[in-house]
C-alpha cells in the first residue's frame, strides 16, 4: 500500500507540473495574436498571468497531497521514497529539468522551507547532461547556395506571422548589407544560417533568433543573429535591425529585461541551442530569459554552489551607500550580490516588511524595460560559517537578527533576494572619464525617462540606487519607494506669495502623500558641477512636471513607448 501510495503522490506532483506547463504554453502561444493585433495592454497582462501559474499549481498540489496523506504528509521518509517513484517517471520526460524544479517548490510548500536537506530535494538534476528530444523541429537551416538574398526572402517567408510584409525584398536587402558590411567576403554563398523555428516575443517586437556560419577562406566561424521585427501603423511587419555579435545578443536576454514569450515544449533543448549562440549567458539566464524563472532560480543556487567550490574568498558587505531598508552583502569573486530586508528601517523610511516584498513582486511582474534588475528570491539560504568574516556576521546580526541563525558551521537566512551585482552609479561617476561620464549621465536619464513611459516611478531617484553593468547600461536596483506613475501627481511648486515664504525653511504650499515636485529633483541629484551641467544639456526635461504629466497622459491612453534593447548603429533603417 505504501509502495502505490508513494507512485500516486509522485504522479499527482508530475500532473500538477503538467497542468501548469500547459496554462504556460497557452498563455504564451498567444503572443503572436497580441504582437499581430498591437495590443500591447495584454502582453504586460499576459507577462504577469504566466509568472502567476507557478505558485498558484504548487499550492493547488501541496493541498491536494495534504488531503490525500492526512497527517502523514510530514513524514520526510516517505517523501524520499515519493522523490524516488518521480524520478522514474522524469526517465523520458522531456521537461524533466523544470519538472524536478517544481518537487522542490512543492517540497518546500509542505515544510515551509525548513530543515532542507540536499538529499530531499534535486539540488542537482537527477539527469545531468541529458538534452531532451524536442518534440517538432527545433531549427530550419537555410544555405545560400541560390544566393544571399533567395536565402533571406525564403527566411522572411518561413515565418508563421499571418500579417504582410510592408517590403519583404528591401528588408532582405538591408540585412544583407549589413552583415557585408560587418563580415565583408566572408559573407557570400556559401554562408549556411540555422535559425529556431518559433518567435521569442517581448514587448512590442517579434525576435527571429538564430546562427550564421561564415566560411574565412577555409576558416568556419559561427556568429549570432538576432533580427527584430516590428509591425508598422498600418499593422505590416518589417525588420528593424540585425544584430550578430554576441555581447549585443547578450543584451537582448539581459537581466533587466522582461521575459520572453516563445513556445518551447523542452525548453532544455532551447537553452542548449542557445547556451551555443550566446556563451556568455549561463543557464540560469536563459531559462529565466525565456520565463522558467524558477527553474532559473535552481540553476542559479546551482551555479552558486559550483563557484563556492571553485573559489576561498569570504563575504563582504557589498560597495557602496548603506540602505536604510537593504543589507547588502556579496563575494568579491562572485557576480551577485545577495539582499535582506532590515528587522528596522531608518525613521523616514515610513513601509513595512510586506510593502518591500510586494515592491520585489511587482518588478517581477512588470515590463522593466532594461532597466530594473531582476532578482531570485531564496528562503532558509545556508551558507558555510567560515567564508563570513566576524565583522561582517556582527552587522547583519545587528540590522536583521529576527532572519539569522548562526551555528558552529553554518549561517542559515531566512528570506533573501540574489541580484546581478554592478557599479553603484554614485561610485561610477566619481570614477568616470568625461566621455563615460557623458555617457552615464545619459544612460540614467534615459533609465529614468523609461521607466516612467512604463508606469513606474522610482521615487528615490538618488544616484546610490542606481547601478552600471558591464555593458555601461545603467539599471535601477533599489524598489522599496518605487509607485505607479499613474499613482502620483506632478507639481510645479507655486510661486511664494511673499518674501517670507521664499526665505522659509517649510514649503508655503500643501503638499499631499502623491504629490511629486520634479523642480527638487536639482536639490539632490545635481550636486557635481559636470553632472549639473551634462544634466542641464540631456535631459533638462526631468525637471519640469510638464514632461512627466505628458508620460502620465500616455500611459491612461494605452499609449506605449518604444524601448529598443540593443543600439541605434544595428538598426537598418531610422523611422
Amino acid at each position: 500500500m505504501t509502495a502505490a501510495m508513494e507512485q500516486l503522490v509522485a504522479h499527482t506532483i508530475l500532473q500538477g507540473f503538467d497542468a501548469m506547463y500547459g496554462r504556460f504554453l497557452d498563455v504564451t502561444a498567444g503572443a503572436q495574436e497580441r504582437f499581430e493585433q498591437q495590443d500591447w495592454s495584454s502582453v504586460h497582462l499576459a507577462l504577469k498571468k504566466r509568472i502567476s501559474f507557478y505558485d498558484h499549481h504548487v499550492g493547488l498540489v501541496t493541498s491536494q497531497i495534504q488531503i490525500m496523506l492526512g497527517e502523514r504528509y510530514a513524514n520526510r521518509s516517505f517523501l524520499m521514497a515519493v522523490k524516488s517513484s518521480y524520478e522514474n517517471l522524469l526517465l523520458d520526460y522531456p521537461r524533466y529539468e523544470i519538472a524536478e524544479s517544481f518537487f522542490n517548490s512543492v517540497y518546500c510548500r509542505i515544510f515551509e522551507h525548513r530543515n532542507i536537506n540536499r538529499d530531499k530535494l534535486f539540488v542537482h538534476s537527477s539527469q545531468e547532461n541529458r538534452i531532451p528530444t524536442y518534440p517538432t523541429q527545433l531549427t530550419r537551416i537555410y544555405h545560400a547556395h541560390s544566393g544571399l538574398t533567395s536565402l533571406f526572402d525564403r527566411v522572411l517567408d518561413d515565418t508563421p506571422f499571418t500579417q504582410v510584409w510592408e517590403d519583404k525584398q528591401r528588408d532582405s536587402k538591408l540585412i544583407i548589407n549589413h552583415l557585408k558590411q560587418e563580415f565583408g567576403t566572408a559573407f557570400n554563398d556559401d554562408t549556411s544560417l540555422e535559425l529556431i523555428r518559433e518567435p521569442f516575443y517581448r514587448n512590442k517586437a517579434a525576435y527571429l533568433i538564430g546562427k550564421i556560419t561564415l566560411n574565412h577562406g577555409g576558416q568556419y566561424q559561427t556568429i549570432p543573429l538576432v533580427l527584430p521585427v516590428l509591425n508598422n501603423s498600418n499593422k505590416q511587419l518589417y525588420v528593424d535591425a540585425c544584430i550578430c555579435h554576441v555581447n549585443d545578443a547578450s543584451i537582448i536576454f539581459g537581466f533587466a529585461r522582461s521575459y520572453f514569450m516563445v513556445y518551447a515544449p523542452a525548453p532544455g533543448a532551447l537553452v542548449r541551442f542557445l547556451s551555443n549562440l550566446i556563451p556568455n549567458k549561463t543557464n540560469a539566464e536563459l531559462y529565466t530569459a525565456i520565463g522558467c524563472q524558477k527553474h532559473g532560480k535552481t540553476e542559479l543556487y546551482r551555479e552558486f554552489l559550483t563557484h563556492l567550490d571553485n573559489s576561498d574568498d569570504q563575504f563582504v558587505t557589498a560597495p557602496g551607500i548603506k540602505g536604510m531598508v537593504m543589507s547588502v552583502f556579496t563575494l568579491p569573486s562572485y557576480d551577485f550580490v545577495f539582499k535582506i530586508i532590515k528587522d528596522k528601517f531608518a525613521p523616514q523610511k515610513d513601509i513595512s516588511h510586506a510593502t518591500v516584498k510586494e515592491k520585489y513582486k511587482l518588478v517581477k511582474e512588470h515590463d522593466r524595460v532594461g532597466r530594473m534588475a531582476d532578482t531570485q528570491e531564496y528562503r532558509h539560504f545556508t551558507f558555510e560559517r567560515h567564508r563570513f568574516s566576524d565583522e561582517l556576521l556582527a552587522e547583519l546580526l545587528a540590522v536583521a537578527p529576527s532572519i539569522i541563525k548562526v551555528t558552529s558551521d553554518q549561517i542559515i537566512i531566512s528570506h533573501l533576494y540574489m541580484e546581478r551585482r554592478m557599479i553603484p552609479f554614485n561610485i561610477y561617476v566619481e570614477q568616470a572619464n568625461d566621455d563615460d561620464l557623458r555617457d552615464a549621465v545619459d544612460e540614467y536619464g534615459k533609465a529614468i525617462k523609461q521607466l516612467a513611459a512604463a508606469n513606474i516611478f522610482p521615487g528615490d531617484m538618488l544616484f546610490k540606487n542606481f547601478g552600471v553593468t558591464r555593458h555601461k547600461r545603467v539599471v535601477f536596483y533599489d524598489y522599496d519607494e518605487i509607485s505607479y506613475m499613474t499613482e502620483m501627481n506632478f507639481r510645479k511648486i507655486p510661486e511664494p506669495r511673499t518674501p517670507e515664504d521664499e526665505m522659509s525653511a517649510e514649503p508655503w504650499y500643501s503638499v499631499g502623500i502623491y504629490d511629486v515636485f520634479p523642480e527638487e529633483f536639482r536639490t539632490f541629484l545635481l550636486i557635481n558641477p559636470k553632472v549639473k551641467a551634462l544634466f542641464n544639456e540631456l535631459h533638462s526635461d526631468l525637471f519640469e512636471a510638464k514632461y512627466w504629466q505628458y508620460l502620465q497622459q500616455n500611459i491612461t491612453h494605452g499609449q506605449y513607448e518604444d524601448v529598443y534593447p540593443y543600439r541605434s548603429v544595428h538598426r537598418l533603417r531610422m523611422t
